[in-house]
């Protein structure tokens, strides 16, 4: 009786992964073709149970076609439930561990306890529908969309997918939109002004004129270096999933960014003190990617460290081997609540003070893509008071036979 019961189980879920095929090949849903597995799989087994009911050995009917159903829900990685009469009959792995090991058996209004599920999951209700978005369900931060669908023999399956990732994605990019916005849009309406007042009185008087101008020339500079920095987020971006593929020697890069910052005539130039290891091997790195890699951090450490105190960049070998840049100022320092969104695009510790020393906002958004593209690690550690210390550990290139590095 059990063979016959599995052949017969085994033919329904080859007719149903083939009806969902066809469903998602049709309409290219995932979710359409989840419900249509289920509820094909479901459909098949309270059949297989009613057949064998009139006959002499029952072991092998509604209780274990449950347990069968369960353990094929299970390979599902989304809470699936099977709900008759509006109770629910199976529940997978995944819906026990969002909503608890007890809902079998219960209400289903009482199992999802959302108010927004409720109406839907009323006896009532017509189904399919469309999907219900229901916030908070599980911790306060997640959100599900409920979708729902019925079987053949009456029978409702609820299907919840965790759209989280989603809605954190879309509020980020939304989030960007206004940050970027807003920041050209700053520099924008101060240099429409002063040509607006050039225009009417002020342009006679040549010490105002230069004045303004002089006001309006770093406002232009200031968006464009935003412009430059959103261009270069959205090009390593782009890059991201793709290995550079030039050895690159990390030292010399170093002496010619540190030369770079000394030719700058910076004020602060003559506190940058780079010590470099000898005999450091070479990285897998793209060039262009790792100098404005450097020229951010030594330039932040520049920035934000108090005038006249060390910027100490070090460039060497950690104790896993990895190459590691590391740049420490004396400053003001940074409270722990926003070290772990300082690389956020556009977030600033101090907005009014990150403008006026000429801070993009997103110097390290860029930097920790740089490192991930990279394949490294960025840590950022800071003392308020004390000063920061920002390490980069980039992996160098494969050794060959006997340890040695292959030099390019």
């Amino acid at each position: 009786m059990m063979t016959r019961f599995v052949r017969r189980l085994s033919g329904a879920i080859v007719i149903a992964i083939g009806v969902a095929v066809g469903v998602f090949l049709v309409d290219g849903r995932a979710d359409g073709a989840a419900i249509a597995l289920v509820g094909g799989i479901a459909v098949a087994l309270a059949a297989m149970g009613r057949g064998d009911e009139g006959q002499a050995t029952t072991g092998h009917t509604g209780p274990d076609a449950n347990l069968l159903l369960g353990e094929v829900l299970d390979v599902i990685a989304e809470p699936v439930l099977l709900v008759r009469g509006g109770i629910v009959t199976c529940a997978n792995a995944a819906a026990g561990a969002l909503l608890g090991r007890h809902i079998v058996g219960e209400d289903v209004r009482v199992a999802i306890r959302h108010p927004a599920a409720a109406d839907r999951l009323s006896s009532g209700a017509p189904l399919p529908g469309r999907p219900v978005e229901l916030v908070g369900l599980g911790t306060p931060d997640q959100r599900w969309e409920m979708r729902t669908g019925e079987t053949g023999d009456g029978a409702r399956i609820v299907h919840l997918v965790d759209q989280s990732g989603n809605y954190a994605a879309e509020k980020m990019r939304v989030d960007f939109v206004a940050n970027a916005s807003h920041e050209l849009r700053t520099p924008l309406a101060s240099i429409l002004g002063f040509i607006e007042t050039l225009n009417e009185e002020a342009g006679e008087d040549p010490g105002l004129r230069k004045r303004f101008l002089d006001v309006m020339f770093a406002e232009a500079q200031r968006m464009q270096r935003l412009v430059e920095d959103l261009i270069s987020l959205s090009r390593i971006e782009a890059e991201k999933y793709r290995l550079p593929g030039d050895r690159l020697d990390l030292g010399e890069l170093l002496e010619d960014v540190a030369a770079e910052i000394a030719a700058a005539r910076s004020p602060r130039a003559d506190d940058v003190g780079v010590t470099i290891e000898p005999d450091l091997p070479q990285a897998i790195a793209d060039e262009a990617q790792l100098s404005q890699l450097f020229h951010n951090l030594i330039g932040n450490a520049m920035k934000y460290g108090r005038p006249g105190t060390p910027v100490t960049v070090t460039l060497g070998l950690d104790r896993s081997g990895l190459l590691r840049l590391t740049v420490v100022d004396e400053g003001e320092g940074i409270a722990p609540q926003h070290i772990p969104r300082l690389t956020e695009r556009f977030y600033r510790v101090d907005a009014g003070r990150s403008r006026s020393v000429g801070g993009t906002g997103l110097g390290l958004a860029i930097v920790k893509h740089i490192v991930e593209r990279h394949r490294g690690r960025l840590d950022i550690a800071s003392k308020v008071g004390i000063g920061t210390t920002v390490t980069v550990a980039i992996p160098p290139a494969e050794p060959v036979a006997g340890g040695a590095v292959i030099k390019g």
